[in-house]
């Protein structure tokens, strides 16, 4: 039913109502004489008169009382599906929101985010999927995603959750007594590095450099792919070889002297994880609230 016939319906029903036009009119809001011709549009469209009108007074036909027995009690449903609705938007937030998250990201900024969120509303419902493939959260069903900001579809909403973070290539300091610290980029190749396979195709990630306006890709070689970076840590740790991985990830190690950063000059800060969901006129209220507490939690400057 397009909005029109729906005005016209309700126009009707409040004339048989009040039984009189300038009543009704005044029920609607609307001037007689716009209200007559509403009516009189009803009928030409239905192909049958509706009203029976004299100078004094306003009667329904055979076809008009029908019609009315029919409306009374479908508005009133209408009515009372609107004003659940109403209701619903202005209560307390409830239902369930989705959310698609890297490994990192949701073992690093997302987990520690979710226990206040939960007590500061219990009726809403979190379904948290780790996933390090690169996901169309929309396709999937997902509410909201968290991925790094390059990684990012350019028609969606975006809130930095990490600031900016750092790469960093790391060695124990055992590795390099036996084979020598690396001085550029360039001196990878000749080392054992371990690395990951992107989970979005399968390629092996070319460790990513930049200094002074000038980025590089090196296809770095060793013995070990995986597909899980977070599993590089221990093995670096044990002396295996050269890691690219998070700062975050290795940063008390190196403060430990357990790990040694290497081309600190090469991994410039970068923009780091953004929460994102795809902008929608009317957001479900769950999805509102996680939004704003997630805005609200985070520091002005990370």
């Amino acid at each position: 039913m397009r909005g029109s016939e729906h005005a016209e319906l309700r126009a009707f029903v409040a004339v048989a109502e009040q039984g009189n036009f300038a009543r009704a009119a005044a029920h609607l809001g609307v001037s007689a004489s716009a209200l007559s011709q509403t009516i009189r549009h009803l009928e030409e469209r239905l192909g049958a008169r509706l009203l029976n009108r004299t100078t004094r007074s306003v009667s329904l036909t055979e076809i008009g009382s029908g019609l009315l027995e029919r409306l009374r009690p479908a508005l009133a449903d209408i009515d009372a599906a609107v004003a659940t609705a109403m209701g619903a938007a202005h209560a307390a937030p409830a239902g369930r929101v989705r959310i698609n998250s890297t490994r990192d990201a949701a073992a690093h900024y997302l987990a520690p985010l979710l226990a206040g969120f939960m007590e500061a509303h219990p009726l809403i419902s979190l379904d948290v999927v780790v996933d390090d493939r690169l996901v169309d959260i929309v396709a999937g069903g997902f509410d909201i995603g968290i991925r790094l900001g390059e990684r990012l579809e350019q028609d969606m909403h975006a809130l930095s959750l990490s600031g900016e973070l750092r790469m960093m290539v790391v060695a124990a300091p055992g590795y390099l007594q036996r084979h020598g610290t690396p001085r550029t980029p360039q001196d990878l190749r000749g080392h054992q590095c371990l690395s990951y396979r992107w989970p979005t195709d399968n390629s092996v990630y070319r460790w990513e450099f930049e200094k002074r306006g000038r980025s590089l890709q090196v296809a770095v070689e060793g013995a070990l792919v995986v597909s899980d970076p977070q599993l590089l840590t221990p093995i670096v740790l044990a002396g295996a070889g050269i890691a690219y991985v998070f700062a975050h990830q290795v940063h008390a190690l190196v403060e430990q002297g357990r790990l040694v950063q290497l081309l600190a000059d090469w991994t410039p800060a970068f923009p780091g994880f953004f929460m994102y969901y795809f902008s929608q006129r009317q957001m479900a209220p769950a999805v509102r609230a996680f939004i704003d507490f997630v805005g609200q939690a985070l520091p002005s400057t990370h």
